[in-house]
Parts: C-alpha cells; structure tokens; sequence
C-alpha cells in the first residue's frame, strides 16, 4: 500500500512518516529530499533561484515520476496537494493522510527553523499565525479531500496504523 501523507509544513508529516514506516515494515520517501536530491539544491535555494512557479512544477513532476515500492509512506511538501491534479494523483496512486493542526500550534511548531521554509521568512508571531490562517483557507479544499483526516494533535504512529488497517477505502 501507498500511503502518502499531507498537511501544512510543520505538522509532522516526515517525523511521523518515518514511525509509521518504521512500524508497519514499510519504505519510507521524503519528497522534499527527493527533490533536493534531483537537483542538488535546497529547497529554499531553488524558490529563490527559480520562483515559486517552478518549484511547484518540478515538485509535481518528482511525485508523479519517482518510482515507489508497493508498501511505502510518502511524506510530501506542504502545498504539493493544492497545484495541477497531484491531489487526484495521489489518490488514484494510494491512500491519502490529511494530518490536520490549528494555526497556533503549526506556528508554534515552525517558529524556529523558518530559515528552510522560504514562505515562512521574516514571518514571526502574530503575523506567522496570520499567515498560516491564511494559506490553510486557501488549502483546505484541497487537503479534505484526503482520503483520512486525522487529528495531529495526538496522532501517533500507532493510531495511525489502527485507522489505516480498519478503514476501508
């Protein structure tokens, strides 16, 4: 089974992508390294060289053309669900995890460590959460598409295994 794993940066997708992993005997991806990989730059590297517009094509086309193992969990970049069909994609590919956290708890989470997320730079407190408000609206839609919804507050790999194990999609 392909499990790909959604949410706003910050929300725990690799840390718990590598657990779930871990835990079910599963290969774990990180799209974002994969990525980097490629072409051998950060990803913040990449938006200031190239643009936002690029990178969201060239994170695109590494989820659909990145050859998976049958039993894996793919961790992916915050936005890559709400550009082109890689929602659809992903869902005609696997299962789709949306790990869902308010915006006070993604900025608390993000406040440190904003250096490697170019849409975070010179964002700090009040304006940070704003700002997370703001792209969660926007990506909402896309990411409640998910096939599960799962509260990352207190979601542990084990949870996850039981709803993915008992939930027939």
């Amino acid at each position: 089974m392909k499990i790909f794993l959604i949410g706003f940066m910050g929300s725990g997708k690799t840390t718990l992508g590598r657990k779930l992993a871990s835990k079910m005997g599963y290969e774990f991806i990180d799209l974002d390294h994969k990525l980097e990989q490629q072409v051998e730059l950060s990803i913040a590297e990449y938006f200031s060289f190239f643009g936002e517009d690029a990178f969201r094509k060239l994170e695109s086309t590494v989820l659909k053309k990145t050859p998976y193992p049958e039993n894996v969990i793919i961790s992916t970049g915050g936005g890559l669900p709400c550009y082109f069909d890689n929602m659809d994609w992903m869902k005609a590919n696997g299962k789709v995890v949306y790990i869902k956290l308010s915006p006070k708890t993604l900025a608390d989470r993000l406040e440190s460590g904003k250096e490697e997320r170019p849409l975070l730079q010179d964002k700090h407190g009040d304006d940070l959460i704003t700002f997370i408000q703001q792209k969660l609206t926007e990506r909402e839609p896309f990411y409640s598409q998910a096939n599960i919804i799962a509260d990352g507050l207190s979601l542990t790999a084990e949870k996850l295994e039981q709803v993915l194990q008992t939930k027939a999609i």
